[in-house]
């Protein structure tokens, strides 16, 4: 399949396809919030954002963030080449539950160890996710955790024909 044509980013806008492979890791200041079932469950100036080749960032919040009793471990899990072995989350908050919507890596590789026992989640699976106020886009695909702003351009990983690049 052949490599997709960037969109080239304007003013105040990052490609993701200038992210680097392996994935970089960075500390970021915005405001990350969360909403489920009507509450806000999480916020945070203190995330990291994890930036791979074609994928929107995905944001991994301190697990403080969360208000008490929001989080509790899922059954299952997966390996990540960069990060290594991923928990997973159930998040429960109002009237909601959202089943494995969370994920974390309790002894990351050491390339990713600032964000042991940070935890992420899929955007689709909240009522809702801002950074910096600004509601974000999921991930196309359901199998990423990428978070979609007005700042980042595409295309992205997990859009239909993308499963190849």
């Amino acid at each position: 399949m052949p490599r997709p044509q960037p969109i080239p980013p304007g003013p105040g806008q990052e490609s993701v396809w200038d992210y680097p492979r392996p994935p970089r890791l960075e500390r970021t200041a915005r405001t990350i919030e969360l909403w489920l079932g009507g509450e806000k469950i999480a916020e945070t100036t203190g995330a990291y954002r994890v930036l791979e080749t074609s994928h929107p960032p995905t944001y991994y919040l301190p697990r403080e963030a969360f208000r008490p009793g929001v989080l509790s471990p899922a059954p299952g899990g997966s390996v990540c080449e960069w990060k290594g072995e991923a928990s997973y989350w159930t998040l429960s908050a109002g009237d909601k539950v959202a089943e494995s919507a969370g994920w974390s890596y309790e002894r990351p590789t050491p390339a990713f160890a600032p964000i042991a026992g940070y935890v992420a989640v899929y955007a689709g699976r909240m009522d809702e996710c801002r950074v910096d106020g600004v509601r974000v886009t999921p991930q196309p695909g359901g199998f990423y955790g990428g978070w979609i702003t007005p700042d980042v351009v595409g295309p992205f990983k997990g859009e239909p024909g993308t499963w190849g690049w």
